[in-house]
């Protein structure tokens, strides 16, 4: 019998792929591209995304805000709150390539900004806390108006469609940086709209996430309890907010941070030796509603390094390699053989056990 869209689940679906240059040489979006369509049949064409670091040099100072808007109205709206907090250094649209696969896509701008002094002393913020706290009121409170990245020198580029496809209109062959992640959608509990489609991200976080949060709903509550919004309809915007909340507020490291989100079971926990023992006991008893239940598998960007998790008991699949300076991410080996066919090495990750490539330079500090 012919199977036909919305007559039957795939849970297994979604795709996740990533690649860092450890030395900081730049690469154009082309490989990463190339790397998630290898995998279109894991998405469905209602999400399709990536995320670049090292994509804007000239700019590297400045937060790069990438909106989306569904009507000049909201634009204007968003502008003005913009303008009332941000000097507004350059912006404009977004330039991408008409694709008869991609359809009603909103409006798609750009703007590089710098907090405005006054207002940011005024707020007894330290600056990414200014940023932050603006992307969700804008977010939460402007109808129509979205903001899908904010970081220095990266950016985030998703929609509606096959990822390839979105690469294709986003025209990310264009670009180039040292470290991206894609992501191809299949959703299964929430809808496909251009905000929802991943890599969500706050500040220089992005995640790309391949599974479903059964502990969505005591998570949001938990994160939403500091201040952060989840308004973009799907529940992988609350992992972002989580390793937002634990290593940019609560000063924890990535490692720390994994043995939260996915930590390991009681009975494993006290077969480890003393130090890892107290240490997972502890983070266990001090942030109880960020574990995250549920199968998954995450690629995490930040400035200057990529993470790989899996859940617990890896229920997802996910694939790391290396070759030379270079190291890959990916659900399917298939996709990492695509555009490096000659590996130094290939393995599987344990199971909540972080695996993490940063820059030889030492600008990855969040392991640190």
């Amino acid at each position: 019998m012919l199977q036909r869209e919305g007559q039957f689940r795939n849970p297994s679906g979604c795709a996740v792929a990533g690649v860092i240059d450890r030395s900081g040489q730049n690469m154009s979006g082309e490989a990463i591209i190339e790397a998630i369509s290898v995998m279109h049949e894991r998405s469905n064409g209602l999400g399709g995304g990536f995320a670049g670091y090292g994509i804007y040099p000239h700019y590297k100072e400045f937060y790069a805000f990438h909106m989306f808007y569904d009507s000049i109205s909201a634009q204007e709206e968003a502008e003005k709150f913009i303008k009332r907090h941000f000097e507004i250094v350059y912006y404009s649209e977004i330039q991408t390539r008409k694709l008869p696969s991609i359809q009603n896509e909103p409006l798609i701008y750009r703007y590089f900004l710098a907090p405005l002094p006054q207002k940011l002393a005024n707020s007894h913020l330290d600056e990414r806390e200014y940023v932050a706290r603006c992307v969700n009121r804008i977010n939460a409170q402007i109808e129509g108006a979205y903001v899908f990245s904010c970081g220095k020198n990266m950016g985030i580029f998703k929609g509606v469609g096959y990822p390839e496809d979105i690469g294709r209109f986003y025209r990310l062959e264009e670009y180039e940086g040292y470290a991206w992640t894609s992501h191809g959608r299949y959703p299964t509990n929430t809808p496909g709209w251009w905000g929802g489609a991943h890599p969500f991200g706050l500040l220089d976080f992005s995640v790309v996430h391949n599974g479903e949060i059964s502990s969505y709903d005591a998570n949001r509550r938990y994160i939403e309890m500091f201040g952060y919004k989840c308004t973009l309809q799907t529940d992988t915007e609350v992992i972002c907010y989580i390793i937002d909340y634990l290593v940019r507020k609560k000063g924890l490291t990535l490692d720390e941070t994994s043995h939260i989100i996915a930590a390991s079971f009681w009975d494993t926990i006290a077969e480890k030796e003393e130090k890892a023992r107290e240490q997972e006991t502890l983070l266990r008893r001090m942030f109880p509603s960020l574990l995250i239940t549920g199968p998954f598998s995450i690629i995490l960007g930040y400035t200057g390094g990529l993470m790989a998790l899996n859940d617990r008991l890896k229920l997802r699949s996910m694939i790391c390699a290396e070759k030379g300076s270079r190291a890959y991410i990916s659900s399917e080996e298939s996709a990492i053989r695509k555009i490096e066919p000659d590996p130094d090495r290939v393995w599987s990750p344990v199971g909540g056990e972080p695996v993490v490539f940063e820059l030889y330079d030492g600008e990855g500090v969040r392991n640190k």
